[in-house]
């Protein structure tokens, strides 16, 4: 018996450090089914700030699986704005190709299936290079996590008393 795909895949990547890391949640699935709801609901209903729009490799050629770039920071400044829809979006492209490439997602699935990407693009960001090469790379991270279900549950249970993020550690033995 083969492995039955999965409905839907989560995944999750941090990728770099200081204020040109990349931040990327992803969900893929088929676009008959949830995945495919969340991803035209989302187009179709912008909030201030947060205007969802379809990620491509170069005007009009869309990366395939389809792909919502949603940002999880509304632009602060021009100079924020165009790192989002420029060096962010040509890594989130980009980085899906790679994914496409390297058979984390099938060639069926590139046109079967859409992906949506919350991205965090730091307002501070000031290499677009770096934002590029990020993006890119935890895009494509956070497919093969969610393609292979990770992380593990053993690995939640033991990071548990030691939680961490870029904004906040807490304090040894602080439960």
């Amino acid at each position: 018996m083969g492995k039955q795909a999965q409905p839907v895949q989560l995944g999750e990547s941090f990728i770099g450090d200081g204020s040109n890391a990349a931040h990327v949640n992803t969900v893929f699935g088929h676009r008959d089914g949830p995945v495919g709801t969340a991803w035209a609901t989302a187009l179709a209903t912008p909030s201030a700030g947060h205007v969802p729009f379809v990620t491509v490799l170069r005007p009009s050629l869309p990366v395939k699986p389809y792909t919502l770039f949603v940002t999880k920071a509304a632009p602060a400044n021009d100079t924020h704005g165009n790192l989002i829809w420029g060096a962010a979006q040509a890594g989130i492209a980009a980085g899906v190709a790679d994914a496409l490439a390297n058979g984390t997602i099938s060639e069926d699935e590139a046109d079967t299936h859409a992906i949506v990407a919350a991205v965090w693009v730091n307002p501070s960001a000031d290499d677009e290079e770096a934002v590029y090469r990020n993006n890119r790379e935890s895009v494509r991270t956070a497919l093969e996590n969610g393609a292979r279900q990770l992380p593990s549950t053993t690995a939640v249970i033991e990071a548990r008393n030691s939680p961490s993020n870029p904004f906040f550690t807490p304090k040894a033995g602080n439960k």
